[in-house]
């Protein structure tokens, strides 16, 4: 169905009628024009940060460069999910820190709604106050909770060496030291759920919405649901994605997963395409793959696992209302004016032929 989409002060002023006399700023025939896309959870902006191991980009540069990589993927609302680790390194305490304060400082630059996702690692328990005073001060706009000490230890406890060597890497210590570093954290295991709840009462003071990450059963999935986190990012079984859904709670899953057409994790890892399609996935996000968000909901309808419209709905409407947007994630008098334009071929991935922040073109190719 063709029809006309009036713009005016940044918002949707109607869908349907065209006003006598307004200028045409972008012709779209024959293309697709979707609600801006909102991603919850996308930490690729690390690769800009750090493209080899050791190799490091000044934060504001690679927070620019990603800022562009969005708007050209579609993506108008953006959630960085920046992980503050117990780990030396990439994810330390003091590289969040600079890099909160470069987000700050190029917000104002980017076309981009960009805002900070807090990705807590529950053993970082030194940070604990300093990141309950950013929650109570606004600078955090989604806390999750991830909990990534119960892997680390299975694989020292197998031997299993790929994932840990990328780790060693990341933090910059040897596997000596590294071990050293887990096991001592380890022997403060008690201190962890308090610092939780004592995060948690902060965020719900705040207003701020809150997330746990790769829940492992329905136990752990109740637990973070009680303490005020009413999402579920990427539960790890079966049994956590249907205690999520039992509960309310909207599950996060991740667009590469369905574009691949599996997890990174190999067999052991849930389908996100299967999970949707039993009805235990809400939410869509770039996770690592940003070019995947605008693809994903094409799959998802090609394979019959959703109609069209309720796919594109788990990347832009869901999420929005998630974390409480209600401005935004659908087309409608009143909505904040955020729009992607794409052109999808019989075959072939869809193609990004503008994206429109607030109404003003942030990004646009020569199609429009």
């Amino acid at each position: 169905m063709e029809t006309d989409v009036l713009i005016e002060d940044g918002r949707v002023a109607s869908v349907g009628a065209a006003r006598a006399g307004a200028e045409t700023a972008l012709d779209a025939a024959g293309m697709l024009v979707l609600p801006g896309i909102v991603d919850l959870h996308g930490d690729a902006f690390e690769r800009q940060i750090m493209p080899r191991a050791g190799v490091s980009f000044p934060l504001d540069l690679a927070l620019m460069d990603t800022d562009r990589q969005m708007l050209a993927n579609g993506i108008t609302t953006a959630y960085h999910g920046v992980t503050l680790s117990w780990e030396p390194g990439l994810r330390s305490r003091d590289v969040v820190v600079d890099l909160l304060a470069a987000m700050e400082a190029t917000k104002p630059r980017c076309g981009c709604d960009t805002r900070f996702h807090l990705r807590f690692e529950t053993y970082a328990l030194e940070a604990v106050d300093e990141v309950a005073g950013w929650l109570a001060d606004g600078r955090i706009d989604l806390l999750a909770f991830n909990d990534h000490m119960p892997p680390t230890l299975r694989r020292m406890a197998s031997g299993e060496t790929r994932k840990l060597s990328q780790h060693y890497q990341r933090a910059g210590l040897t596997k000596e030291e590294y071990e050293a570093l887990v096991y001592g954290l380890v022997e403060r295991k008690d201190d962890v759920p308090k610092a939780i709840r004592k995060l948690a009462a902060v965020a719900r003071e705040a207003g701020v919405p809150m997330a746990s990450h790769d829940d492992e059963n329905a136990e752990m999935r109740r637990e973070y649901h009680d303490l005020g986190c009413t999402i579920a990012e990427f539960p790890l079984t079966a049994d956590a994605a249907e205690e999520s859904a039992r509960l309310g709670d909207m599950i996060v899953l991740g667009c590469p997963n369905v574009v691949r057409g599996g997890s990174h994790l190999g067999p052991q890892g849930i389908s996100a395409a299967a999970e949707i399609a039993e009805g235990r996935g809400d939410i869509l996000c770039s996770d690592y793959y940003y070019p995947a968000l605008a693809q994903a909901p094409f799959i998802l309808a090609d394979k019959s696992i959703a109609d069209f419209t309720a796919a594109w709905r788990l990347v832009s409407t869901n999420p929005a209302r998630a974390v409480g947007l209600g401005d935004r994630g659908e087309i409608a008098p009143g909505q904040r004016a955020d729009i992607v334009i794409l052109d999808k071929p019989e075959t072939g991935p869809a193609t990004i032929a503008a994206t429109l922040v607030a109404g003003a073109p942030a990004y646009r190719s020569a199609m429009v």
